[in-house]
């Protein structure tokens, strides 16, 4: 893997082996910076089910100028810290935090913090016909917590397989939507922003 633009243009993303972790694809996450085009410049970005940190190093890759990392599993942080240093960024620009993503959505709601850009690419859900997804990415939607992060103008890009369907709360607002192969991209505002 490696980043796809920017700065680091090039730059290898050193990914763990086997399928504990599901990275972006290379062409998916120029697809989806493509989208997001300028808003990237200077925004402060979180990044939730972070794996290789692959989203954050492409956003601060791309002028956004700090990042985030929710990652549960600390073998995978460290992924995320070897990547980091072969930026040569400076120390504070990129933090890894090594937690339960949904625990670190409802602390960063009661510090209270906000983001710019959030990026997710969960692990995906299983086909859900006739009934409602409870996967990682549904669960994001449903969290009452997950739109205070975002500031007023901020934007959620969610990721997920598109046999998972989804359903949108009353919190929500699409803006836009990306398929590349099996993975659906959502571009999502507050609803309240977007009236």
């Amino acid at each position: 893997m490696r980043i796809t633009g920017g700065s680091w243009l090039g730059t290898q993303i050193d990914v763990p082996s086997g399928l504990d972790v599901r990275p972006t694809p290379d062409k998916v996450r120029q697809a989806i910076f493509n989208s997001l085009g300028t808003r990237v410049e200077n925004a402060r970005v979180l990044e939730l089910f972070a794996g290789t940190g692959a989203l954050s190093l492409e956003s601060l890759s791309r002028g956004a100028v700090s990042a985030l990392c929710i990652e549960k599993s600390d073998k995978h942080a460290k992924f995320i810290r070897d990547n980091t240093r072969r930026t040569g960024l400076a120390p504070g620009v990129i933090d890894a935090r090594v937690q339960d993503a949904f625990t670190a959505i409802a602390q960063l709601a009661a510090e209270p913090r906000q983001f710019d850009l959030i990026l997710a690419d969960p692990p995906y859900g299983e086909k859900n016909v006739n009934r409602r997804s409870t996967s990682f990415a549904q669960r994001m939607l449903d969290d009452p917590n997950l739109p205070a992060l975002l500031a007023p103008d901020g934007l959620l890009m969610l990721g997920h397989t598109k046999r998972d369907t989804l359903d949108l709360t009353a919190a929500w607002c699409e803006s836009r939507l990306l398929k590349h192969g099996d993975t659906i991209i959502r571009f999502l505002q507050r609803a309240s922003a977007a009236e």
